[in-house]
């Protein structure tokens, strides 16, 4: 991502681009803001630098985006945010490729979210750490994010952004939820740098621009050379916060057994046994 000339020699011969490479660990990014940089934005840029200088003919490029872009207070929020304007302001430097962008929530059991720390801490015997009692996010499978970025690339219109309806929880109900019967503690260990209470998957802003469009929600560009002469008609009169409609703990077992991702489901069976 970060090299023009490697990026420039993958996109021949290519039809849809969908760019998830980012450095994506809120704390990583603060201790390394300018790694973030050239990764988020750097990278982003290479991608459109190459298709518009080469005149590749790439049909569509999907920016893999986060709610942290929306009212970001961190470096990896701050990144994506500028990525999300680089993608869309694509459209206008090469026309002949269309570039689009979904954001979502945090995906289940992906590398570094909580599910599989808290089921490593549960192996171990506890105690399963939260940062704070209070703290909420938006919550989505891997096979949910996919089949947004696939829905996206089918139906989306040049500039446009995918935002799924998806459950929002408190992290310490997942806990819960994960440690069921067990005798295994919580502790509170404090919010880790740059680290929100509540996630928001579209702003206060964007909700004039948002529109339903089956299962998802569609922000319309902020550029009016790339709105499509439609009237939008505003589903959302507030911001799409985690911090609302949560859903509780059996919800949770409920959602963690549909998706397999129960510690049951996650350790082998000896291990079960022993806990």
């Amino acid at each position: 991502m970060r090299d023009f000339h490697d990026v420039s020699a993958i996109l021949h011969d290519v039809d849809i681009v969908i760019n998830a490479a980012a450095l994506k660990q809120v704390p990583t990014c603060e201790y390394f803001p300018f790694q973030a940089v050239m990764t988020n934005i750097c990278g982003a840029e290479n991608i459109v630098r190459a298709i518009c200088e080469k005149r590749i003919p790439v049909e569509t490029i999907v920016g893999v985006s986060t709610d942290k872009v929306c009212k970001s207070v961190n470096v990896m929020g701050m990144t994506k945010a500028i990525q999300e304007r680089i993608f869309m302001q694509a459209n206008m430097r090469c026309p002949e490729t269309r570039f689009i962008c979904v954001r979502y929530g945090n995906v289940l059991a992906s590398r570094g979210s909580v599910i599989p720390l808290f089921i490593d801490q549960i192996r171990r015997g506890g105690p399963v750490t939260i940062t704070t009692t209070d703290m909420t996010r938006f919550l989505i499978s891997l096979n949910q994010a996919v089949d947004m970025i696939f829905d996206a690339v089918k139906d989306s219109h040049r500039g446009e952004t995918y935002i799924p309806r998806i459950p929002s929880a408190r992290i310490v109900d997942l806990a819960k939820a994960l440690i069921d019967k067990r005798d295994i503690k919580i502790k509170t260990i404090g919010i880790r740098p740059g680290e929100k209470i509540h996630e928001i998957l579209i702003s206060e802003e964007e909700c004039h621009r948002t529109e339903e469009r089956g299962k998802y929600y569609v922000i319309e560009s902020i550029l009016p050379e790339l709105q499509h002469g439609r009237k939008i008609v505003p589903v959302l009169n507030k911001e799409y916060s985690s911090s609302e409609n949560n859903v509780g703990v059996s919800e949770l077992k409920t959602l963690l057994k549909k998706h397999r991702l129960t510690v049951e489901d996650i350790l082998h069976p000896e291990e079960e046994l022993l806990r």
